[in-house]
């Protein structure tokens, strides 16, 4: 029996070094700081934990040669004392100089932190259930910042990349040496910008309108995630930002306003089913195959299917209506202010058409328009008829 209990020992001894030489990458303190503020932050933190570290050595120095050398095996006998007005002034005393020469650099580098004002540019962050909207107030340029690690590597059919998880297929482009100014915004539920590189964290609050700043010195891929917990796939909701020079930055940004012009849609332009399927596939990988699942299948008990289901194969207009308004008390949102006319007449289209739907509708952006015109007179209409117009 002891020798079984021996080989049992130095089985879970050597599970356990190998588990130790297989651990993951790891590191003891913040990422290394690529913005001035983030260098202060970084600075502060340290400079911190070396005065926590420095009270942490006097203290128990103190105590343990206190109990060492005045114990009672030597004849030493415990002191009875109180009210000792000097050593309660020096104890005193001493703390409040410690903690105002914490406060003084921790409130210089909070107040700079808010300092927002002064941008060289400005960029509308918006975060949805799970993705990022940006938008250069600036240029008129604005997209959508979704996941683009593979389901594959997601359901562990393929070996996983050194970014898995934190890749998204659209970046934030930044230039370097500038000021970048984030106003912080949600649609949905709470939501984290938190890039830790450029130490900044900010909140995205529905209602509510939150701003940060940062400074990029010098070009690189930088990669953060939401740091709220917004929802079942809060996991997947990376942030990448790409940090140009201002040379290549411009020529990227003349590159997006050609894009944008080349694709400007035609609301009255007549597509085929073949044409709206290959669109709605594209809009529907992007935005709805996290929750309904590529297959249309969704996830039983969390996401309906859409395979089948009495709204992709039923009334087309109640189908239309909750892809661009949603439902209320489910993880269905709304998409009329994500996509455009083109966008969500091709995905309802496809939706009603794939794997086993055959129903042979085809949207239109027309149609799609002109639901919008008409839910925009309806709400200019409700305040006249209350003023008694």
């Amino acid at each position: 029996m002891k020798i079984k209990k021996w080989i049992q020992a130095g089985v879970g001894i050597g599970l356990g070094v190998a588990a130790f030489g297989a651990r993951a990458a790891y590191e003891l303190n913040l990422q290394a700081p690529e913005t001035p503020i983030a260098s202060q932050i970084y600075h502060l933190h340290s400079l911190i934990m070396y005065v926590v570290l420095a009270i942490f050595v006097v203290v128990f120095s103190v105590m343990f040669y206190s109990i060492f050398a005045h114990r009672k095996s030597k004849g030493h006998a415990a002191a009875h004392f109180h009210e000792n007005t000097t050593i309660e002034v020096i104890w005193t005393i001493i703390p409040f100089f410690i903690l105002m020469g914490m406060a003084y650099p921790a409130t210089k580098t909070v107040l700079q932190m808010k300092d927002t004002s002064n941008p060289d540019m400005t960029v509308k962050v918006t975060g949805y259930q799970w993705k990022w909207e940006y938008d250069y107030l600036q240029d008129g340029v604005h997209f959508f910042s979704t996941l683009s690690t593979p389901h594959d590597q997601i359901s562990n059919k393929v070996a996983k990349d050194s970014n898995y998880l934190l890749e998204v297929d659209n970046p934030l482009v930044v230039p370097t040496g500038k000021k970048i100014r984030i106003l912080i915004a949600a649609n949905d539920v709470i939501h984290s910008w938190w890039v830790p590189a450029f130490g900044v964290k900010q909140d995205a609050i529905p209602g509510f309108i939150r701003d940060a700043w940062f400074n990029v010195e010098k070009p690189g891929i930088y990669r953060g995630q939401c740091a709220e917990l917004c929802g079942m796939d809060h996991g997947f909701m990376p942030i990448v930002v790409v940090a140009k020079t201002p040379e290549d930055y411009a020529k990227w940004m003349a590159d997006q306003k050609a894009k944008l012009a080349a694709v400007a849609e035609d609301p009255n332009k007549v597509y085929t089913l073949a044409e709206m399927k290959a669109k709605g596939a594209t809009v529907f990988t992007t935005h709805c195959a996290a929750c309904h699942q590529a297959s249309g299948m969704g996830v039983p008990g969390a996401f309906p299917a859409l395979n089948g289901s009495k709204i992709a194969t039923g009334d087309k207009a109640a189908h239309i209506n909750i892809v661009m308004h949603g439902k209320a008390g489910t993880a269905m949102v709304a998409f009329a202010s994500q996509l455009s006319n083109t966008e969500i007449a091709a995905v309802v289209t496809y939706e009603r058409n794939a794997w086993g739907n055959h129903t042979g509708d085809v949207i239109q952006p027309s149609e799609i328009k002109a639901l919008r015109g008409a839910a925009a007179t309806a709400a200019t209409a409700v305040p006249r008829l209350a003023a008694g117009a």
